[in-house]
């Protein structure tokens, strides 16, 4: 897949404020200051689509993302006019963010009627940062997404921050953590922003699952 086009589109203070649901739509979501927005920005190959910030708590909305991409079949068939084929959503982060408990309960709120409600949702992408052992923080939101049955594969971020081999023992970890209670293990990913690991691996899954969608 080759992106084409990236715009913003809207942030919205509510899922039923949020653009029509008529194409797929992939959200991401972490920690407070998990990379979440560089990513994103890797991603679309363009470093001033998603605003970064290095205070927690920046993103406060569900912001849209409209993704104009050409896919490998089309681009061997000598198709070269972009679609806007599926939507990003950048949603606010979990965990110690420095804002009031109603504030954090508002953003709870958004997050699960978002999660549990957007008919067009098609994979959540669940951020982790690499650097760091298995966060009870996130193990307990990947149960909630089970318990809400929302699809979600795993991007872990920041692997150029430490050696391969305390990310490889992290991830291990996480993983070992999660066999814990689950019996089969999500889809998963490691990237960095800054070397533009694994892009074309997750824009190749989001190819492959709308293409599925088409079926």
């Amino acid at each position: 897949m080759e992106i084409k086009s990236a715009k913003y589109l809207i942030s919205s203070p509510d899922y039923t404020k949020c653009p029509a649901p008529d194409r797929p739509e992939y959200a991401f979501i972490g920690r407070s200051n998990v990379g979440k927005s560089s990513l994103i920005n890797m991603l679309c190959n363009n470093d001033k689509l998603a605003k970064t910030s290095s205070a927690p708590g920046k993103t406060q909305m569900i912001n849209h993302f409209i993704i104009g991409s050409e896919s490998v079949k089309e681009k061997a068939s000598a198709k070269n006019t972009a679609w806007d084929g599926w939507y990003i959503v950048d949603l606010p982060g979990y965990g110690f963010a420095k804002v009031s408990q109603s504030a954090r309960r508002r953003w709870e709120q958004m997050i699960e009627n978002y999660l549990r409600k957007r008919e067009n949702l098609t994979m959540v992408f669940v951020l982790i940062d690499s650097r760091h052992s298995p966060q009870k923080i996130d193990l307990e939101f990947l149960d909630q997404l089970r318990k809400w049955d929302v699809p979600f594969s795993i991007i872990f971020t920041k692997t150029d921050k430490e050696s391969q081999a305390i990310v490889s023992k992290n991830v291990k970890a996480f993983f070992a953590a999660m066999k814990k209670t689950w019996q089969f293990l999500p889809q998963h990913f490691t990237t960095s922003a800054v070397k533009k690991q694994g892009r074309d691996k997750i824009l190749a899954f989001i190819e492959e699952t709308n293409n599925r969608g088409e079926e």
